[in-house]
């Protein structure tokens, strides 16, 4: 019995080596969007307690790889512990409402996605004013609209879990319903937001390898994420009011 005991706990052990990796390529991708007060230090710790919890709860049974349900239970650890910290000053969340606000407002006006120029304008700000709030406000996507995007198919990893409550019927339905809008929205972004989010959703690439690819300083490609997704929360918003309470 001793044996086994120890056995099984350097196996518990090596799984937290084998895994640590990508707690540290996790935490990095969400560090990028926050601001710099967010130590990645504290991500990785917080994300090591995801990771071990994932090896202690993990049922081979389910059909599912330890390595999904690692990044499953890791991400959603660091996303737990950012929401239970005010790490978003109150001016952040106001300037990400007014951002909103103005795209919606110009979209209602021309029947059409707004420019750069145009937001910047209706914002009453000088264009590198404006870029400096994109750059401000790129972590308060966390944990809202980025999770369901369509675009995130290779880091949506609810959908790898059995038996989770997404999986029911009318969530099936509203998920669909949404993708369909969010799939009308980004058809009408401007082509180097596409790409962007694209690059970063679905190939998983992070802002310095995109930024290379559509040869744009790392900082405007963040820039240019944020204004897509805020973009994309603005008209969730309008046309699902719904998704406000959640």
């Amino acid at each position: 019995m001793q044996t086994y005991l120890e056995t099984s706990a350097e196996a518990r052990e090596r799984l937290i080596l084998e895994h640590l990796p990508q707690v540290r390529l996790i935490a990095r991708r969400i560090h990028e969007r926050l601001p710099d007060s967010v130590g990645l230090d504290d991500l990785v710790s917080t994300g090591i307690v995801g990771l071990i919890s994932a090896i202690d709860n993990f049922d081979p049974a389910h059909n599912v790889k330890l390595k999904t349900y690692a990044e499953y239970k890791i991400r959603g650890a660091i996303l737990d512990g950012l929401r239970g910290l005010d790490w978003a000053p109150r001016q952040q969340r106001r300037k990400s409402k007014r951002i909103e606000a103005a795209i919606a407002a110009i979209e209602q006006r021309e029947h059409r996605a707004p420019s750069e120029d145009e937001i910047a304008a209706e914002l009453g700000l000088p264009m590198e004013e404006y870029r400096e709030w994109l750059v401000d406000v790129r972590g308060l996507n966390l944990g809202r609209l980025e999770t369901n995007s369509p675009d995130e198919e290779g880091r949506d990893l609810l959908k790898y879990i059995s038996g989770d409550e997404d999986n029911w019927p009318n969530r099936v339905l509203e998920r669909a319903e949404l993708e369909r809008l969010l799939a009308g929205a980004i058809a009408k972004m401007p082509p180097v937001e596409r790409t962007v989010l694209s690059l970063y959703y679905r190939e998983e690439m992070t802002l310095r390898e995109i930024a290379k690819i559509v040869r744009l300083h790392e900082s405007r490609v963040s820039q240019l994420k944020s204004q897509a997704i805020l973009r994309l929360r603005s008209y969730v918003e309008k046309k699902w009011p719904s998704q406000r309470g959640r």
